[in-house]
């Protein structure tokens, strides 16, 4: 039927003078774009499978290839923009929910670029950051509201349990089988090299992994897959997921094609078979509930380890995270509408939660006006992508952020958003062995750590241009920060000044 067709998204432009056909393209495309036609000696493209992953364009040894967006357009309407249309046209053809990955694309507010950092001058001069010391050390979990002493005078350093990260940053849940096993490997060696954490997800933890449980925060989500006794005690803290930025107030789906092998035996379910999260905990249903599963968590792990309780930015945050820190929790996930994932439905993605920016600055605000700031650390995610927004999202009030789309680019993504399709050409968000094997953890991690590293040094840049020297001193700091282009009321949730104040 000729309404179904969709002219495809993107053309491959093949230069015939530079084209060998040495065939690379087609043997890397996991697409199948690419085949030789074998009478006329020439290579042909299949556009109508292209996803833009530039797999091809990177690999051809004579840059013979190059993928355009193409110009062909329904007619202008600005009410039914094209996609809009085509997407009706597939829901129309299939009667199916439409899947999307790796965070919201629509052109909405990013706070981050329009907040901006305030820097010393005169009076309180600034910190040259290469000569003098820089505290990038941040410590997750709860703090005494007051210092303690003994009967000789001694401050009693007595704390709940903490986590201790080297800068404030941490690789978020990606779950072993949304994720590939090297990509898992990855993150992990880097936490370890770095003095920081990543997170499991939702999908168990290989026990090749469990060698690096002083930097690993093991998930329990509603699904309560790969979750057991060794795997709780194995990490360094436990993280209770309720909701995610991509998709608030549903659960996780992951495809059967992903349930293959290792990653079957590591969740605990059967080969082929969809690993589908419930949208709530059903042992969750109100504040009770949930300190009922904080301790119940404390008590597996003998209360050693930090509970974190993750959540999605949704408009009564506010009154979420209290609930949160008078549960029994120690520290507080909170995950933006711009966060990634493997999968989500579409429409939730692009509609549904709100930016983390200002559930953050409200979350900092509601607890220190009800005295409770010191109960829980604050972790945020969601779009996190530079230094500048980690710098940022402290000075609002986070303790340190969690960052997963961003690590993802480090290990070769190219955001082409067919996460769930299973055949990610860069061998991060699948699972077929002939593709897993182009991702090499060793350089990985490297670049992870490369990554890092060089946020950490432009953190410390930042801070000592402000005349701050330790992440401390730049939590909830907003007078460094000033506002550009935005509305009185936005300026108010955000709680700084606009510029030129």
């Amino acid at each position: 039927m000729g309404v179904e067709f969709i002219y495809p998204e993107f053309e491959v432009i093949r230069n015939d003078h530079r084209c060998i056909a040495c065939r690379v393209c087609e043997r890397q495309c996991a697409n199948e774009v690419h085949s030789y036609d074998e009478d006329n000696k020439i290579m042909l493209s299949d556009e109508t499978k292209c996803v833009n992953c530039q797999r091809c364009v990177a690999l051809c040894p004579t840059r013979a290839l190059k993928i355009i967006k193409s110009d062909c357009r329904l007619r202008e309407n600005a009410n039914w923009q094209d996609d809009t249309i085509k997407e009706i046209y597939k829901q129309a053809g299939s009667g199916g929910v439409l899947l999307s990955s790796m965070g919201n694309p629509k052109p909405l507010p990013v706070y981050w670029d329009k907040i901006l950092i305030n820097a010393s001058q005169v009076t309180n001069p600034s910190i040259d950051p290469l000569r003098e010391p820089m505290e990038t050390r941040v410590f997750l979990g709860k703090k005494p509201s007051q210092i303690e002493k003994d009967e000789n005078g001694q401050i009693i350093c007595k704390f709940e349990p903490q986590l201790e990260l080297s800068m404030p940053v941490m690789f978020s849940a990606m779950s072993y089988g949304s994720i590939s096993y090297n990509a898992h490997q990855s993150l992990a060696t880097a936490a370890r090299q770095l003095g920081v954490l990543y997170n499991t997800g939702e999908g168990g933890l290989h026990e090749d992994f469990y060698c690096y449980g002083e930097n690993t925060i093991v998930q329990v989500a509603s699904g309560r897959f790969g979750v057991h006794k060794d795997y709780l005690e194995a990490g360094a803290a436990v993280e209770i997921k309720i909701g995610q930025g991509a998709k608030p107030g549903i659960g996780g789906h992951l495809p059967g094609t992903k349930i293959v092998g290792d990653v079957s035996r590591t969740r605990m379910i059967p080969e082929g078979s969809d690993a589908i999260s419930p949208a709530p905990h059903h042992d969750i249903y109100s504040i009770e509930d949930l300190r009922q599963l904080v301790y119940s968590l404390k008590e597996a792990t003998e209360y050693k380890k930090p509970i974190i309780v993750k959540v999605a930015a949704v408009h009564n945050i506010s009154a979420i995270a209290s609930g949160i820190a008078r549960s029994g929790a120690d520290i507080i996930a909170i995950d933006g509408f711009r966060g990634g994932t493997g999968a989500a439905p579409t429409r939730i993605r692009d509609n549904v939660g709100i930016p983390i920016e200002l559930a953050l600055a409200s979350v900092d605000k509601r607890l220190r006006d009800e005295g409770i700031r010191n109960n829980v650390s604050i972790v945020v995610g969601g779009s996190i992508r530079s230094s500048a927004d980690v710098v940022k999202a402290v000075a609002l009030g986070a303790d340190a952020c969690y960052i997963a789309t961003a690590a993802l680019l480090a290990l070769g993504c190219h955001l082409c958003r067919t996460c769930q399709s299973g055949k990610c050409n860069w061998g991060i968000a699948t699972q077929r062995p002939e593709l897993v094997k182009r991702l090499n953890p060793e350089i990985g991690c490297e670049r992870l750590v490369n990554l890092m590293n060089a946020w950490r040094h432009e953190i410390k840049e930042l801070m000592g241009g402000m005349g701050i020297n330790s992440i401390e001193a730049l939590r909830g700091n907003r007078l460094m920060l000033r506002g550009i282009g935005l509305t009185d009321k936005e300026l108010e949730i955000l709680g700084i000044s606009h510029a030129g104040e």
